[in-house]
């Protein structure tokens, strides 16, 4: 019996080769500008979707100039209830207001930045009010997002906007609604999603695109090398490198 998920997941990341090169090569393009200019790529991501976020950075194989936006209360959930629990995050993703908050914390520049977030989704607050807030920072605004779903259920910020209504660049995950893909004879709801995997191609895809581009503007990518090797003399000076250039983009030397 052939599996069943494995086709399915070709199938997605298929159709995400056949029809998303168009915007994926714009954000990358986006995002090699901006950090050849010195500036930072924001990312964010609630619930699931931050996984997306870790994938970019850090990671071997990541290049310095994106930061992090992750808020633990919105996708911490070892334990399913009790103390940050599942309830609680989905919960406070749909606080209006709570995106503004978070964004306080950080300092934007509207010349050299530009923002990456991830919602599958794209119709909860926090999401869609992180992607407005940037925008009226002055930043372009990069999205990867379900189009499939969110444009069959109604958005939950006040707005009424999704998120692929207020990006610049959509990146179209080409996910179901829904994101499970499977269903089970005997089972309510489908099973096996499909959105963390069709977000892991994306950024990858991004960020290979993302260190042609910096070679293209004559800048070299510093890239966190793999530490399992035996050299780890190089290693540690690759992660030094790699982390104080990291320091030095986040202090804003000049905003």
């Amino acid at each position: 019996m052939t599996l069943r998920y494995p086709q399915i997941a070709r199938e997605i990341i298929d159709k995400i080769e056949r029809t998303q090169e168009e915007p994926i090569r714009a954000a990358a393009d986006l995002f090699a500008d901006r950090i050849a200019k010195g500036g930072l790529v924001h990312l964010f991501g609630a619930g699931h979707s931050r996984m997306g976020v870790e994938e970019i950075f850090p990671r071997i194989g990541s290049i310095v100039g994106y930061h992090p936006i992750v808020e633990m209360s919105l996708s911490y959930y070892t334990n399913v209830v009790g103390t940050m629990g599942l309830a609680q995050s989905l919960f406070l993703e749909r606080v209006d207001g709570f995106g503004e908050v978070l964004l306080d914390n950080y300092v934007f520049d509207a010349e050299r930045d530009a923002a990456l977030v991830i919602s599958s989704t794209g119709i909860n607050n926090v999401p869609v009010e992180v992607a407005l807030g940037l925008k009226k920072r002055g930043l372009t605004i990069a999205a990867i997002t379900s189009v499939a779903h969110s444009s069959s259920v109604d958005s939950r910020h006040p707005s009424g906007k999704h998120l692929y209504e207020v990006a610049d660049i959509v990146v179209d995950n080409c996910t179901p609604a829904g994101d499970a893909a499977i269903h089970v004879e005997g089972a309510d709801f489908p099973v096996s999603p499909t959105s963390t995997l069709a977000t892991v191609t994306i950024v990858h895809s991004i960020n290979h695109l993302l260190a042609e581009g910096l070679v293209a503007r004559g800048v070299k990518p510093l890239v966190l090398g793999s530490p399992h090797f035996a050299d780890q003399e190089t290693a540690r000076r690759n992660l030094a490198e790699y982390y104080a250039e990291f320091r030095r983009r986040t202090a804003r030397p000049g905003v």
